[in-house]
């Protein structure tokens, strides 16, 4: 083979190379899942030809990410492009996402405020299309010992009564709470609805010996902390117990 054959063929050798690490597979095994687009990352879970324009049109038929971890298998299927097959990997992949995200929960550590639970409460609550209220139950060592969903709503209220908010964490010796519920229409500032009820939950928690530490409001984008508002009065965290 002569000179100029064997330049050639490295030439093609590196342009293949080229080409292939421009490809999402070959990205991700040589630099890591973060160097690429959201189209691309479910491209790889839907595989097959024209992928990544399938994941381009599913995306935008959804609204993004945000829809995308709403869509139930069903709707996904509905997109053109996607069957059955590649609807269930993609929701796989959005409750594993989920429940991978859960596993941020300190159960044995303690809680020193709302911050500690933040990522939990998200992965626990984003993507519902419903409102939810939840409450996370504090031990005398502010170790979370309760965790419970106490309502459900509509996409844009959901009510509470102190009885049902209370019962469980009376029921499980708790001596204080964090409240958190979601706004799937990714409001992230509390409504009128939110502080009145807030407080009187708040008032009813002093009455009972549990106080309120905190009421989170979750969306998508992230949490707010009602007391980082000032919306509702600091309460201490219990005082730790001795050994």
């Amino acid at each position: 083979m002569s000179q100029g054959s064997v330049e050639e063929s490295s030439g093609e050798e590196a342009g293949a190379r080229a080409q292939a690490i421009e490809r999402p597979r070959e990205r991700m095994y040589a630099f890591g899942p973060a160097v690429l687009s959201n189209v691309e990352l479910v491209a790889l879970l839907l595989g097959g030809g024209r992928a990544e324009q399938r994941a381009l049109a599913l995306l935008q038929r959804l609204g993004g990410l945000a829809g995308l971890m709403r869509g139930l298998p069903h709707e996904l299927a509905e997109a053109p492009g996607i069957g059955e097959a590649s609807a269930t990997a993609v929701c796989a992949a959005v409750e594993l996402a989920r429940r991978i995200g859960q596993l941020q929960l300190p159960v044995d550590a303690a809680v020193r405020g709302s911050d500690d639970v933040r990522r939990f409460v998200h992965a626990h609550l984003r993507g519902r299309s419903q409102e939810v209220f939840l409450i996370i139950g504090l031990d005398s060592r502010r170790r979370i010992r309760l965790i419970k969903e106490v309502g459900l709503g509509s996409v844009a209220h959901v009510h509470v009564h102190p009885r049902e908010v209370f019962r469980p964490l009376t029921q499980a010796g708790a001596h204080s709470v964090i409240l958190v519920h979601n706004h799937p229409s990714g409001e992230q500032s509390p409504s009128e609805s939110d502080v009145g009820l807030t407080h009187r939950l708040v008032e009813c928690g002093w009455m009972m010996g549990i106080p309120v530490v905190d009421h989170l409001i979750v969306t998508d984008g992230g949490c707010t902390s009602m007391l980082a508002l000032g919306l509702i009065p600091e309460a201490p965290l219990p005082a730790e117990t001795p050994l």
